[in-house]
């Protein structure tokens, strides 16, 4: 006996809910290959993650990382670097907020050592990395003789503004404040004082004649895009308290084996070597 099958396909016609259009496999394939798309980028772009460190980097650390950065990359070429230049007191609020950073490179040992405490980090996590120092700075166009002057040349008569970091945001500006006082200055020239958010933009305060002496990094006053600008007096060390500069690998690092890797670096020989070409002392001096 015959099979009963609908009326329709007897007749020799389709029926849509029976039969799949082209239009319905067409459909089918965009979807299946756009979700598979989606897979295969989400897996390129964790294991991009895996291999690329976001640094929070001090400003006054710019030009030496920046170098530092570029050899790594060299000796490491699996591996990528992001770094961000700005304030260790900003980039220490921004972190207790949970930022997406892997590696914090502070100009000092507090605000690494409160991420500690607070359980953004470890404490066998941090590692000093640099000593850091400050100098007078005045550009070029400036007739200041520093040499001569030395510290003196705050209370010259030319000089209005005086541009230093934010004591209260920067490592930097707070060696800034305690040298003036300790030279015994401080009183003649602190409502003359400007202050810059970062070391760097302090230094930019000076160089586009905002003010007209600053107290910078010595990291600063020796890289390529200043030292040819202007000239530097080195505050004398015993003036402010030593700037220990720390770093601190945080607990919510994406990369470890490449965050690890640059901690390496840095405190490696080739890492201290550029260290000591951009003026600072090394922990252990």
């Amino acid at each position: 006996m015959a099979r009963d099958y609908p009326s329709k396909l007897r007749a020799g016609r389709y029926h849509p809910e029976w039969m799949v259009t082209p239009f319905v496999l067409l459909f089918l394939l965009v979807v299946f290959t756009n979700g598979y798309r989606a897979i295969i980028d989400t897996r390129e772009k964790v294991e991009a993650r895996r291999k690329e460190v976001r640094v929070a980097v001090a400003a006054n650390f710019q030009f030496a990382f920046e170098e530092m950065a570029a050899a790594f990359r060299e000796e490491y070429p699996e591996f990528e670097v992001s770094p961000t230049y700005g304030s260790s007191g900003n980039f220490y609020a921004q972190l207790s907020q949970d930022a997406p950073f892997d590696l914090f490179l502070s100009a000092d040992t507090h605000y690494p050592r409160q991420l500690v405490e607070q359980g953004f980090a470890k404490n066998e996590d941090t590692f000093l990395y640099a000593v850091g120092q400050i100098v007078l700075w005045v550009p070029n166009r400036s007739e200041l003789d520093l040499e001569r002057l030395g510290i003196e040349a705050v209370n010259d008569s030319s000089v209005k503004k005086i541009a230093i970091a934010n004591p209260t945001l920067a490592p930097y500006g707070q060696a800034a404040e305690a040298a003036l006082k300790k030279l015994g200055v401080y009183e003649a020239v602190k409502d003359r004082l400007v202050f810059g958010d970062n070391i760097a933009q302090t230094a930019h305060f000076v160089e586009s004649g905002a003010a007209d002496l600053g107290i910078l990094a010595l990291s600063l006053a020796v890289a390529e895009p200043m030292k040819e600008r202007g000239r530097y007096w080195v505050v004398p060390l015993d003036t402010y308290p030593p700037i220990e500069q720390s770093g601190v690998i945080l607990q919510a690092a994406k990369s470890e084996k490449a965050t690890l890797a640059l901690r390496s670096f840095l405190t490696g020989p080739q890492g201290r070597g550029i260290l000591k070409r951009y003026g600072y002392t090394l922990p252990e001096e």
